[in-house]
Protein backbone atom coordinates (compact mmCIF):
# COMPACT_ATOMS: atom_id res chain seq x y z
CA UNK A 1 0.00 0.00 0.00
CA UNK A 2 1.77 3.14 -1.22
CA UNK A 3 0.46 6.40 0.20
CA UNK A 4 1.87 9.74 -0.89
CA UNK A 5 2.68 11.70 2.25
CA UNK A 6 4.74 14.37 0.52
CA UNK A 7 2.06 17.00 1.05
CA UNK A 8 2.33 16.47 4.81
CA UNK A 9 6.07 16.93 4.97
CA UNK A 10 8.44 19.87 5.04
CA UNK A 11 5.92 22.41 6.30
CA UNK A 12 8.15 24.60 8.43
CA UNK A 13 5.54 26.47 10.49
CA UNK A 14 6.28 26.14 14.21
CA UNK A 15 3.48 24.36 16.05
CA UNK A 16 3.35 22.56 19.38
CA UNK A 17 2.71 18.85 19.93
CA UNK A 18 2.78 16.47 22.87
CA UNK A 19 3.78 13.02 21.71
CA UNK A 20 3.44 9.62 23.35
CA UNK A 21 6.97 8.32 22.62
CA UNK A 22 7.24 4.66 23.60
CA UNK A 23 10.57 4.07 21.87
CA UNK A 24 8.94 1.80 19.30
CA UNK A 25 9.12 2.19 15.54
CA UNK A 26 5.73 3.85 15.17
CA UNK A 27 6.04 6.63 17.75
CA UNK A 28 9.67 7.24 16.78
CA UNK A 29 8.61 7.65 13.14
CA UNK A 30 5.89 10.03 14.29
CA UNK A 31 8.48 12.07 16.19
CA UNK A 32 10.40 12.49 12.93
CA UNK A 33 7.18 13.30 11.09
CA UNK A 34 6.34 16.06 13.55
CA UNK A 35 9.81 17.58 13.35
CA UNK A 36 9.68 17.47 9.55
CA UNK A 37 6.38 19.33 9.75
CA UNK A 38 7.79 22.08 11.95
CA UNK A 39 6.45 21.04 15.35
CA UNK A 40 8.02 21.85 18.69
CA UNK A 41 7.69 18.49 20.47
CA UNK A 42 7.25 17.46 24.08
CA UNK A 43 7.73 13.67 24.16
CA UNK A 44 6.41 11.54 27.02
CA UNK A 45 7.33 7.92 27.77
CA UNK A 46 5.74 5.68 30.39
CA UNK A 47 7.37 3.12 32.65
CA UNK A 48 4.48 0.87 33.65
CA UNK A 49 6.52 -2.23 34.42
CA UNK A 50 6.71 -3.48 30.83
CA UNK A 51 9.02 -6.39 30.12
CA UNK A 52 10.43 -4.53 27.15
CA UNK A 53 11.55 -1.53 29.20
CA UNK A 54 14.55 -1.24 26.90
CA UNK A 55 12.20 0.74 24.64
CA UNK A 56 12.48 3.66 27.07
CA UNK A 57 16.27 3.55 26.84
CA UNK A 58 16.03 3.57 23.06
CA UNK A 59 13.66 6.56 23.14
CA UNK A 60 16.06 8.52 25.34
CA UNK A 61 18.94 7.60 23.03
CA UNK A 62 17.00 8.73 19.96
CA UNK A 63 16.07 12.08 21.50
CA UNK A 64 19.70 12.62 22.53
CA UNK A 65 20.88 11.79 19.01
CA UNK A 66 18.43 14.19 17.37
CA UNK A 67 19.06 16.99 19.87
CA UNK A 68 22.85 16.77 19.70
CA UNK A 69 23.59 15.83 16.06
CA UNK A 70 25.62 18.79 14.74
CA UNK A 71 25.34 17.64 11.13
CA UNK A 72 21.69 18.62 10.82
CA UNK A 73 21.25 21.52 8.44
CA UNK A 74 17.75 22.10 9.76
CA UNK A 75 19.08 23.28 13.15
CA UNK A 76 19.52 26.71 11.62
CA UNK A 77 15.75 26.91 11.16
CA UNK A 78 13.19 27.81 13.84
CA UNK A 79 13.93 24.69 15.81
CA UNK A 80 13.62 23.97 19.50
CA UNK A 81 15.13 21.00 21.30
CA UNK A 82 12.80 18.06 21.91
CA UNK A 83 11.66 17.99 25.52
CA UNK A 84 11.58 14.40 26.77
CA UNK A 85 10.15 13.08 30.04
CA UNK A 86 9.70 9.50 31.26
CA UNK A 87 6.83 9.10 33.71
CA UNK A 88 7.11 6.22 36.18
CA UNK A 89 3.88 4.48 37.18
CA UNK A 90 5.35 2.67 40.19
CA UNK A 91 3.32 -0.10 41.77
CA UNK A 92 1.07 -0.64 38.77
CA UNK A 93 2.55 -3.67 37.01
CA UNK A 94 1.75 -6.30 39.67
CA UNK A 95 -1.90 -5.18 39.57
CA UNK A 96 -2.24 -5.69 35.83
CA UNK A 97 -3.08 -8.89 33.97
CA UNK A 98 -1.09 -8.84 30.74
CA UNK A 99 1.71 -10.78 29.09
CA UNK A 100 3.54 -7.48 28.50
CA UNK A 101 4.20 -6.63 32.15
CA UNK A 102 6.73 -8.12 34.52
CA UNK A 103 5.26 -11.21 36.17
CA UNK A 104 2.77 -11.78 33.34
CA UNK A 105 2.46 -14.80 31.06
CA UNK A 106 4.94 -15.46 28.26
CA UNK A 107 4.65 -13.13 25.28
CA UNK A 108 3.14 -15.13 22.39
CA UNK A 109 4.99 -15.78 19.15
CA UNK A 110 3.74 -16.08 15.60
CA UNK A 111 1.86 -13.86 13.15
CA UNK A 112 0.58 -10.54 14.49
CA UNK A 113 -3.03 -11.18 13.40
CA UNK A 114 -3.43 -14.33 15.48
CA UNK A 115 -5.83 -14.33 18.43
CA UNK A 116 -3.04 -15.02 20.89
CA UNK A 117 -1.87 -11.42 20.39
CA UNK A 118 -4.78 -10.42 22.66
CA UNK A 119 -2.61 -11.62 25.53
CA UNK A 120 -0.45 -8.55 24.93
CA UNK A 121 -3.30 -6.16 25.68
CA UNK A 122 -2.61 -4.09 28.80
CA UNK A 123 -5.97 -3.19 30.40
CA UNK A 124 -6.86 0.46 29.78
CA UNK A 125 -3.25 1.30 28.89
CA UNK A 126 -3.95 3.99 26.32
CA UNK A 127 -6.57 5.58 28.58
CA UNK A 128 -4.01 5.79 31.38
CA UNK A 129 -1.46 7.31 29.02
CA UNK A 130 -3.90 9.68 27.31
CA UNK A 131 -5.10 11.17 30.60
CA UNK A 132 -1.54 12.17 31.47
CA UNK A 133 -0.79 13.35 27.94
CA UNK A 134 -3.96 15.45 27.92
CA UNK A 135 -2.97 17.06 31.23
CA UNK A 136 0.46 17.98 29.86
CA UNK A 137 -0.96 19.22 26.55
CA UNK A 138 -3.51 21.45 28.26
CA UNK A 139 -0.82 22.83 30.55
CA UNK A 140 1.34 23.63 27.52
CA UNK A 141 -1.64 25.27 25.82
CA UNK A 142 -2.33 27.63 28.74
CA UNK A 143 1.21 28.42 29.87
CA UNK A 144 2.24 31.99 29.05
CA UNK A 145 -1.01 32.77 27.28
CA UNK A 146 -3.30 30.56 25.25
CA UNK A 147 -2.35 28.70 22.08
CA UNK A 148 -3.18 25.50 20.24
CA UNK A 149 -1.44 22.23 21.11
CA UNK A 150 -1.84 18.91 19.34
CA UNK A 151 -1.64 15.49 20.97
CA UNK A 152 0.16 13.11 18.60
CA UNK A 153 -0.24 9.35 18.80
CA UNK A 154 1.29 6.70 16.53
CA UNK A 155 -1.58 4.20 16.53
CA UNK A 156 -2.03 2.51 13.14
CA UNK A 157 -4.32 0.20 11.18
CA UNK A 158 -2.55 -2.95 12.38
CA UNK A 159 -3.48 -2.13 15.98
CA UNK A 160 -7.25 -1.94 15.51
CA UNK A 161 -8.17 -5.62 15.58
CA UNK A 162 -6.16 -6.45 18.72
CA UNK A 163 -6.19 -3.24 20.75
CA UNK A 164 -9.64 -1.63 21.20
CA UNK A 165 -8.07 1.50 22.68
CA UNK A 166 -6.34 2.15 19.36
CA UNK A 167 -9.59 2.53 17.46
CA UNK A 168 -11.02 5.86 16.33
CA UNK A 169 -14.24 5.45 18.32
CA UNK A 170 -12.21 5.14 21.51
CA UNK A 171 -10.12 8.19 20.68
CA UNK A 172 -13.28 10.23 19.96
CA UNK A 173 -14.98 9.20 23.21
CA UNK A 174 -11.81 9.80 25.20
CA UNK A 175 -11.39 13.32 23.82
CA UNK A 176 -15.06 14.09 24.46
CA UNK A 177 -14.58 13.17 28.14
CA UNK A 178 -11.48 15.39 28.25
CA UNK A 179 -13.42 18.32 26.78
CA UNK A 180 -16.26 17.91 29.28
CA UNK A 181 -13.89 17.71 32.24
CA UNK A 182 -11.55 20.64 31.56
CA UNK A 183 -11.63 24.40 31.01
CA UNK A 184 -9.91 25.61 27.81
CA UNK A 185 -10.00 22.08 26.40
CA UNK A 186 -10.79 23.52 22.97
CA UNK A 187 -7.10 24.48 22.78
CA UNK A 188 -6.11 20.81 22.55
CA UNK A 189 -6.70 18.59 19.55
CA UNK A 190 -5.53 15.09 18.55
CA UNK A 191 -3.60 14.07 15.47
CA UNK A 192 -3.22 10.42 14.47
CA UNK A 193 -1.67 10.57 10.98
CA UNK A 194 -0.93 6.84 10.93
CA UNK A 195 -4.41 5.72 11.94
CA UNK A 196 -5.21 4.10 8.59
CA UNK A 197 -1.64 3.16 7.63
CA UNK A 198 0.23 -0.09 8.10
CA UNK A 199 3.73 -0.68 9.48
CA UNK A 200 5.37 -0.40 6.07
CA UNK A 201 3.65 2.91 5.33
CA UNK A 202 4.91 4.26 8.65
CA UNK A 203 8.46 3.13 8.02
CA UNK A 204 8.38 4.66 4.55
CA UNK A 205 7.16 7.93 6.04
CA UNK A 206 9.99 7.76 8.58
CA UNK A 207 12.49 7.34 5.77
CA UNK A 208 11.12 10.45 4.04
CA UNK A 209 11.31 12.42 7.29
CA UNK A 210 14.93 11.35 7.80
CA UNK A 211 15.74 12.70 4.33
CA UNK A 212 14.06 16.02 5.08
CA UNK A 213 15.75 16.40 8.46
CA UNK A 214 19.15 15.23 7.30
CA UNK A 215 19.17 12.35 9.76
CA UNK A 216 20.86 8.99 9.21
CA UNK A 217 18.09 6.38 8.80
CA UNK A 218 20.12 3.58 10.40
CA UNK A 219 21.21 5.74 13.32
CA UNK A 220 17.56 6.60 13.97
CA UNK A 221 16.04 3.14 13.70
CA UNK A 222 18.74 1.29 15.61
CA UNK A 223 17.55 3.50 18.48
CA UNK A 224 14.08 1.96 18.45
CA UNK A 225 12.64 -1.23 19.90
CA UNK A 226 9.60 -3.14 18.69
CA UNK A 227 10.33 -6.48 20.33
CA UNK A 228 8.02 -7.54 23.17
CA UNK A 229 10.57 -10.25 24.06
CA UNK A 230 13.94 -8.47 24.06
CA UNK A 231 16.91 -10.68 24.89
CA UNK A 232 19.56 -9.55 27.36
CA UNK A 233 23.05 -10.94 26.78
CA UNK A 234 25.81 -10.14 29.23
CA UNK A 235 29.28 -9.79 27.77
CA UNK A 236 32.63 -9.03 29.36
CA UNK A 237 34.27 -5.71 28.61
CA UNK A 238 38.04 -5.92 29.13
CA UNK A 239 40.10 -2.83 29.80
CA UNK A 240 43.27 -1.52 31.44
CA UNK A 241 44.08 1.54 33.48
CA UNK A 242 46.07 4.24 31.69
CA UNK A 243 48.07 6.98 33.41
CA UNK A 244 48.27 10.63 32.35
CA UNK A 245 51.11 9.83 29.96
CA UNK A 246 49.17 7.08 28.20
CA UNK A 247 51.01 4.18 29.81
CA UNK A 248 49.09 1.02 30.72
CA UNK A 249 49.48 -0.15 34.30
CA UNK A 250 47.94 -2.69 36.66
CA UNK A 251 46.03 -5.87 35.92
CA UNK A 252 43.43 -6.34 33.22
CA UNK A 253 39.99 -5.15 34.37
CA UNK A 254 36.80 -6.99 33.47
CA UNK A 255 33.41 -5.31 33.58
CA UNK A 256 30.17 -7.14 32.72
CA UNK A 257 28.03 -5.25 30.22
CA UNK A 258 24.38 -6.03 29.47
CA UNK A 259 23.41 -5.71 25.81
CA UNK A 260 19.78 -5.87 24.70
CA UNK A 261 18.88 -7.58 21.43
CA UNK A 262 15.54 -7.82 19.65
CA UNK A 263 13.91 -11.19 19.21
CA UNK A 264 12.51 -12.02 15.78
CA UNK A 265 9.76 -14.49 16.70
CA UNK A 266 7.26 -12.47 18.73
CA UNK A 267 4.38 -11.08 16.70
CA UNK A 268 5.40 -7.44 17.07
CA UNK A 269 8.88 -8.24 15.77
CA UNK A 270 7.43 -10.18 12.83
CA UNK A 271 5.38 -7.14 11.84
CA UNK A 272 8.41 -4.84 12.08
CA UNK A 273 10.69 -7.13 10.08
CA UNK A 274 8.02 -7.51 7.39
CA UNK A 275 8.02 -3.71 6.99
CA UNK A 276 11.79 -3.62 6.52
CA UNK A 277 11.59 -6.45 4.00
CA UNK A 278 9.03 -4.47 1.99
CA UNK A 279 11.18 -1.35 2.24
CA UNK A 280 14.08 -3.31 0.81
CA UNK A 281 16.66 -2.51 3.44
CA UNK A 282 17.98 -4.39 6.51
CA UNK A 283 16.80 -3.48 9.98
CA UNK A 284 19.69 -1.80 11.85
CA UNK A 285 18.72 -3.22 15.26
CA UNK A 286 20.62 -6.28 16.45
CA UNK A 287 18.75 -9.59 16.65
CA UNK A 288 19.24 -12.67 18.81
CA UNK A 289 17.53 -15.94 19.69
CA UNK A 290 17.96 -18.72 22.27
CA UNK A 291 21.41 -19.45 20.79
CA UNK A 292 22.72 -15.91 21.08
CA UNK A 293 23.20 -13.00 18.66
CA UNK A 294 22.25 -13.69 15.07
CA UNK A 295 22.10 -11.95 11.70
CA UNK A 296 19.49 -9.93 9.86
CA UNK A 297 19.31 -12.70 7.27
CA UNK A 298 18.30 -15.27 9.90
CA UNK A 299 15.59 -12.95 11.23
CA UNK A 300 14.42 -12.10 7.71
CA UNK A 301 14.22 -15.75 6.62
CA UNK A 302 12.23 -16.71 9.72
CA UNK A 303 9.69 -13.96 9.13
CA UNK A 304 9.33 -14.85 5.47
CA UNK A 305 8.50 -18.42 6.55
CA UNK A 306 5.92 -17.15 9.07
CA UNK A 307 4.29 -14.92 6.44
CA UNK A 308 4.22 -17.73 3.88
CA UNK A 309 2.62 -20.09 6.40
CA UNK A 310 0.04 -17.48 7.40
CA UNK A 311 -0.96 -16.82 3.78
CA UNK A 312 -1.87 -20.46 3.15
Amino acid sequence: MLINLDHLLNNKVMKKAVLSLSGGMDSSSLLLHLLANGYEVTALGFDYGQKHKVELERAASLVKYINSDPSQGWLSMDYRTIKHQIIKLDGLSHLLNSALVTGGADVPEGHYEQDNMKETVVPNRNKIFSSLIQAVALSEATRGGKHQVEIAMGIHAGDHAIYPDCRQEFRDADMEAFKIGNWDSELVTVTTPYLNLNKFDILEDGQKSCDILGLDFNEVYKRTNTSYKPIKITTEYKWFKIDDEGNVYGDEQITPVDVWYSDYKSAASVERIEAFIKLGRPDPVEYADENGPTTWEVAKNHVEEVLAQHSK
